[in-house]
């Protein structure tokens, strides 16, 4: 059952080293565009990885998030950041782009910086863990990892193309792959009309 948070909760949004940083750009900015409190924090990793892709530092997206909403980053060495903290209530956490490091980690309860800490808080607490996988081929570790994530309650969200949508550029994909991963979250309850899916294309 889904439902659309009016708690006003923050969201945390995890980055990983994972390529695909273009996926959480998008995520973060459909948040704040949707007016929800986001709370991110990165890795060393997945900030290497933003300059790489993104064509500029990480610290310049964090600067423009803060313009454009309620945005605060978190260092994720930082355990003792709120989100570290089941006491601390947030609306759930996605995680993306996210690693296999990461799924494994969190598969085993290795909660050794502040992004698989408040993974660990998110399924502890029984809230919404969306991870948005980017890994290809799997192999079987990475599949038991992941299935047991989803035994306990996480929600795995690769970003596949909808190709039925006709998607023409990686910007179309990684917009739909955000309102899916808002969808998982819980806090919308359907795509735009645009992303429907209607059998007429």
């Amino acid at each position: 059952m889904t439902f659309i948070s009016s708690s006003g909760l923050p969201v945390v949004v995890g980055i990983t080293g994972a390529s695909g940083a273009i996926l959480a750009k998008t995520t973060i900015d459909l948040l704040l565009k949707k007016g929800h409190s986001v709370i991110a924090t990165a890795s060393s990793a997945a900030r290497m990885v933003w300059r790489e892709e993104m064509d500029e530092s990480f610290g310049v997206a964090i600067e423009r998030w803060k313009d454009d909403g309620d945005f605060s980053y978190q260092a994720v060495g930082d355990l003792s950041a709120q989100i570290s903290s089941g006491t601390f209530s947030t609306a759930g956490m996605a995680i993306v782009p996210c690693s296999m490091a990461s799924v494994a980690a969190i598969a085993h309860g290795l909660a050794d910086n502040l992004i698989r800490r408040a993974a660990d808080v998110s399924l502890k607490e029984r809230r919404p863990l969306v991870l948005v996988i980017r890994e290809t081929p799997l192999n079987s570790i990475h599949l038991r990892n992941m299935a047991s994530l989803a035994e306990m309650g996480a929600t795995i969200l690769p970003p596949v193309p909808a190709f039925y949508l006709g998607h023409k550029t990686i910007e179309d994909i990684a917009d739909f792959a955000s309102h899916r991963t808002m969808i998982a979250l819980g806090l919308d309850d359907r795509l735009p009309i645009h992303m429907n899916y209607t059998g007429d294309q």
